[in-house]
């Protein structure tokens, strides 16, 4: 794909996702296609094992956008990182097709592993603002990670993953998260676990109460 193909792409990519953009020449203003288009050179240059190139485009694209992407990674089609501050994805990492990343999200490793450290995350995923993705695992197709999170282990397809750590709160419902970019209308499962304890407690209090009357009556 020549260059002219590949900003054409990258312009498609964040006219479609980001309803904030009024013009394709916008989209030059934009981290995310600054970095992404570093990013593809940097790829190549690695791959051909011109290490020191590559890091020295990557690190360049970093300080000019805050986003840090390790040329090493493996990015697929479609990929798009709303505005992007302190987005980090790690060397092993490998992207499916249309992935959407949002601001302070890290695709990193836990610090203890060798070989294939960083995650994998499959297509039309996406991933919300803050939240962490720590470990060699897979985030399974069409599901979406909730902002803030952290998550530690791998996420079955059709998923949404909240809290700390992250654990799966919706499976099998099958959508595709870049058709709504909802980041806020997810399940709290915290929130849940409180109403359940208020309604077990209310049960408990009425029971006391019930036992405490019929004390009373045999005191009689």
């Amino acid at each position: 794909m020549g260059l002219i193909s590949k900003i054409r792409e990258e312009i498609s990519v964040i006219r479609e996702r980001d309803p904030a953009i009024h013009s394709s020449l916008e989209v030059i203003l934009y981290p995310s296609f600054k970095v992404m288009l570093s990013y593809r050179m940097a790829h190549k240059l690695y791959m051909k094992k011109h290490y020191f190139l590559a890091r020295l485009i990557s690190q360049r694209a970093a300080r000019r956008t805050g986003i840090e992407i390790h040329p090493g990674a493996k990015i697929g089609k479609g990929f798009f990182i709303d505005h992007g501050n302190g987005v980090v994805i790690g060397e092993t990492a490998e992207i499916g097709d249309n992935v959407t990343l949002y601001q302070g999200v890290t695709l990193g490793g836990t610090g203890k592993e060798s070989g294939k450290r960083h995650p994998t995350v499959c297509d039309n995923v996406m991933i919300s603002a803050g939240a962490k993705v720590l470990g060699s695992f897979t985030i399974g197709a069409n599901s979406k990670v909730g902002a803030g999170s952290v998550v530690l282990e791998e996420v079955p397809p059709n998923s949404t993953v909240v809290g700390v750590p992250g654990h799966v709160v919706n499976r099998d419902k099958v959508s595709i998260p870049r058709e709504t970019l909802d980041q806020t209308d997810l399940p709290d499962p915290v929130s849940e676990d409180i109403s359940v304890l208020k309604k077990e407690n209310t049960e408990l209090t009425r029971r006391l109460l019930i036992l405490e009357d019929e004390v009373r009556q045999l005191k009689k």
